[in-house]
């Protein structure tokens, strides 16, 4: 029993000790490094828009021209739709099924380059209302622990103490519900992105399996 009432009287030190106030520091630094990421993929997702209207002039001139000439079209351009219709008629000479594979090896490549860092911001906005939960718990223990050695006069102190505790929860959830909002959002725009990959790569596997260029060797070279 001495030992257990031991461990339990260090426990509530170590938590007295502790108090909210680390709490709101590490959300606060948890914040800005959301901040950071949001403005990262806000830019990075603006270059990557995808040029809809050069896609759709590569595809009618693939219909027309062939793989080569399309290519020289999507030729420097930049987002995951882009890629992967580069990729497919890159090797569309080597016929539908080969390209099939291609496509499915691009588009992974570009969803983890898309999906970059976004699960922080999902993580964040999951745990950010626990951790500043913990906080609050925290600072109403020791509010708890105050209490019961104040005097009449120090419980509004005491109460003011419980108070303050109670402001980590509520920062927990303003760091969390921005955390949360940018997560879905970008995540439906890589969403999108596949969507459209996948039909801008179908439409070149069609033309691959109803015809077969005689540039296409040309445009693998390319």
């Amino acid at each position: 029993m001495s030992n257990e009432s031991t461990i339990d009287a260090q426990l509530l030190d170590l938590m007295l000790r502790a108090g909210s106030r680390w709490v709101l520091w590490l959300m606060l630094g948890l914040s800005l490094a959301a901040i950071a990421v949001i403005f990262e993929r806000i830019w990075f997702f603006m270059q990557e828009r995808p040029p809809r209207e050069q896609i759709a002039a590569a595809l009618k001139v693939l219909a027309k021209d062939g793989p080569a000439a399309a290519l020289k079209l999507l030729s420097g351009t930049r987002s995951m739709e882009a890629a992967v219709a580069r990729t497919c008629l890159t090797y569309a000479a080597d016929g539908p099924a080969a390209v099939e594979e291609h496509k499915a090896a691009i588009l992974e490549e570009e969803r983890l380059r898309h999906e970059k860092r976004i699960a922080f911001l999902g993580t964040l906005g999951n745990n950010a209302p626990f951790v500043g939960l913990f906080g609050t718990v925290l600072g109403i223990i020791r509010a708890f622990h105050d209490l019961a050695g104040a005097s009449v006069q120090g419980t509004q102190a005491v109460m003011s103490g419980i108070a303050e505790a109670l402001v980590a929860t509520g920062v927990g959830l303003l760091v969390a519900l921005p955390a949360v909002a940018t997560y879905n959002a970008f995540i439906r725009r890589v969403e999108t992105s596949v969507t459209a990959s996948e039909a801008t790569a179908h439409s070149i596997l069609a033309y691959l399996k109803t015809t077969r260029s005689p540039d296409a060797p040309a445009a693998k070279e390319a």
